[in-house]
């Protein structure tokens, strides 16, 4: 396979020492162009160009023509725009546009690094250069593809400074990911703190983010420190972001851009030097336009985003999951058992597990207590595990009776979102794969019936 080639336009000489520092351990070929023109004549003469930084910095760039032309293009190439101004409506109007990234002034080695890696990603599930996860990745098991790049990409970000966003659906490991990344950073002499975001009452989540002084109110009898100066030095992973409210946001937000926390009670800021890492099962995109979550935070926590692929997208990692899940019930408790029939694997990767990792592993615990044999056979597996083809089945086939005489079109929309939750136990991934629709539709749907 030919290394990959990235085209830079720019008329600063100091951009290619960059891009070079930020890509030295990577086979990547580096084209310059110092004109818009110039960048547009190498696009039809190489069409091995893979990826486009454009720097704008010194206004002598135009990058619309750029990014006007990659689009029309049979594949398009992805164009990361270097811009003059930390301005979210300026990078909203470059993404507008077509821009794969928009990186605000000013640009360092790691945030240029982690945004060519992301964005390599997003267009070729390959990345540039040999990287191999750390052996601080080894307690997340796998034998898929998918995961094997995203412990690759997180092995790369690990040993940067640069702010993580994980995402998933819930129970894929994202808090495991986030724990590794850490041990393999240069902050792993430093603590790991971390927040629930979901499990802090709204009027206690400022305290404990930013700690208080004693007498900042009432019951303050101390002063506390908040999860901020805790992690000074090390890294804060922020668990399920996306429950945060705005009034959080506004001030996390504040932390985030200039590192300075305001504890309640005390009019002076402490400066903070830690790495924050977030994760969420929501669909922050959608959450912005449904005004549930800032676009400003979204973009400041969105510096570098791995995305951890559901289970049911990755069945050839059940297995091994499983034997390192019995392996070590024998090491701590001696369970008895040592093996899985072909046929009750079988059943296993054909489940579609909704609850992902977390569920394979409570399905695991419940056969080491209720499993008497040595080996786990189809009979032993849980009834929702080994019912889950006959369930869908009888679902899908009750749906068309639904479209009884007489009814209107949405009113046989609304009833075939109410069966299809019913019979899902009001999982949206589940109903949304029954009905054969995306689950941001189904929500939408939801919505518009006033459904739950």
């Amino acid at each position: 396979m030919h290394p990959p080639t990235l085209l830079l336009v720019s008329h600063e000489p100091v951009a290619r020492s960059l891009v070079e520092q930020a890509l030295h351990d990577t086979p990547t070929i580096i084209l310059s162009a110092e004109t818009t023109d110039q960048a547009l004549q190498l696009l039809r003469e190489q069409p091995s160009i893979g990826l486009i930084l454009c720097d704008e910095r010194d206004g002598s760039i135009a990058c619309h023509p750029i990014l006007s032309v990659t689009h029309q293009l049979q594949v398009p190439i992805p164009v990361i725009v270097m811009g003059t101004c930390t301005s979210v409506k300026t990078a909203i109007e470059a993404m507008r546009e077509g821009a794969a990234d928009y990186l605000p002034q000013p640009v360092t080695r790691e945030d240029l690094r982690a945004s060519l890696l992301r964005v390599w990603q997003r267009a070729n599930d390959v990345v540039p250069g040999p990287t191999l996860p750390a052996a601080e990745f080894d307690e997340i098991v796998s034998r898929s593809p998918q995961m094997g790049l995203i412990k690759r990409l997180a092995a790369e970000v690990a040993r940067t400074h640069a702010t993580v966003l994980i995402t998933g659906e819930s129970g894929t490991g994202k808090e495991l990911l986030a724990r590794a990344i850490h041990r393999a950073s240069p902050r792993v002499c430093g603590p790991l703190v971390t927040l629930n975001c979901a499990g802090i009452p709204e009027h206690l989540m400022e305290s404990e983010l930013f700690g208080y002084q004693r007498g900042a109110f009432t019951d303050a009898k101390q002063s506390k420190p908040g999860r901020f100066q805790l992690a000074q030095g090390g890294t804060l992973f922020l668990d399920e972001i996306g429950e945060l409210s705005m009034t959080a946001q506004a001030k996390l937000l504040r932390v985030l851009e200039d590192h300075t926390i305001e504890p309640l009670g005390d009019v002076r800021g402490i400066k903070v030097d830690l790495r924050v890492i977030a994760a969420t099962n929501e669909d922050l995109p959608a959450q912005i336009k449904a005004g549930k979550f800032r676009l400003d935070l979204y973009y400041r926590l969105n510096v570098y985003q791995l995305r951890i692929p559901p289970l049911r997208e990755r069945r050839e990692d059940i297995e091994p999951i499983l034997v390192a899940f019995l392996e070590k019930a024998r090491v701590e408790r001696g369970c008895r058992i040592r093996g899985i029939t072909p046929s009750a694997l079988t059943i296993l990767q054909e489940h579609d597990w909704p609850g992902n990792v977390r569920e394979l592993q409570n399905v695991m615990e419940w056969l080491t207590i209720t499993c008497k044999e040595s080996e786990i056979k189809p009979e032993h597996l849980p009834q929702e595990v080994r019912g889950t083809k006959a369930a869908t089945s009888s679902a899908a086939q009750s749906i068309p009776s639904l479209l009884s005489f007489g009814m209107s079109v949405a009113e046989v929309e609304k009833a075939m979102l109410e069966e299809a939750l019913k019979k899902t136990g009001g999982n949206i991934s589940e109903a949304s794969r029954l009905l054969k629709i995306t689950r941001n539709t189904l929500r939408y749907r939801m919505a518009k019936h006033n459904l739950p």
